[in-house]
């Protein structure tokens, strides 16, 4: 059975952005994915939205900010699917959840998903700010099977890597979503030592007559 890890922090999801903000984050997002954190300047941001400088900076005060709001909000799109897992009753089930929705988010949010994992300024925050640390071992914790620290860590930077990588490489650049996520459903199982979709579906069934 999988364990339940004690929430400790608020949700990402219950973080409240005004609409003003939102507009920053979105456009400072498709300007990250094209230039990188470091070539994104507020004043880019600004130009973006037709607004001056100082409307940005009334927002968030620093691109900090900005960037550690933004993975805040990528991460939520990932808190449920988190949370259904640790109260899942089935180990194999638990790890289904995590792993389809970790697939569907890198195809759906294709090219944005690879620049918050390999944008070096990120990498940086993420591993400076604890709320990020203490939801990536959660999540891999559940994945994977095992405990939250270096283990959960180390196996975290292998998968993402290989999912986030995959979606955007140019060998498979003409693939469609749906060819995608086969591919990567087949190849990710196989790294986790899972059984073929079709064994869960019928373990899964025995396990509820």
């Amino acid at each position: 059975m999988t364990r339940t890890q004690p929430r400790t922090q608020p949700r990402f999801s219950a973080i409240q952005r005004t609409a003003a903000q939102t507009r920053v984050l979105d456009a400072a997002l498709k300007l990250i994915a094209e230039h990188g954190v470091s070539g994104t300047s507020l004043q880019m941001i600004a130009d973006a939205m037709n607004v001056t400088k100082a409307a940005v900076y009334r927002q968030f005060r620093t691109k900090e900010e900005i960037v550690i709001a933004i993975t805040e909000r990528e991460m939520a799109t990932l808190e449920d699917a988190v949370e259904a897992a640790e109260a899942e009753g089935h180990p194999v089930r638990a790890r289904e959840v995590l792993l389809q929705r970790m697939i569907d988010q890198a195809i759906e949010r294709r090219g944005v998903v690879s620049v918050l994992q390999f944008d070096p300024v990120i990498i940086r925050l993420q591993a400076e700010h604890e709320p990020f640390q203490r939801f990536i071992e959660r999540l891999y914790a559940a994945l994977l099977g095992t405990e939250a620290g270096v283990e959960a860590r180390f196996h975290a930077a292998m998968l993402s890597s290989a999912i986030s990588v995959a979606v955007m490489h140019p060998l498979v650049a003409d693939l469609d979503a749906d060819t995608l996520r086969s591919q990567l459903n087949a190849m990710t199982r196989r790294m986790l030592d899972l059984p073929a979709q079709e064994s869960v579906g019928t373990t899964s069934r025995s396990a509820a007559v």
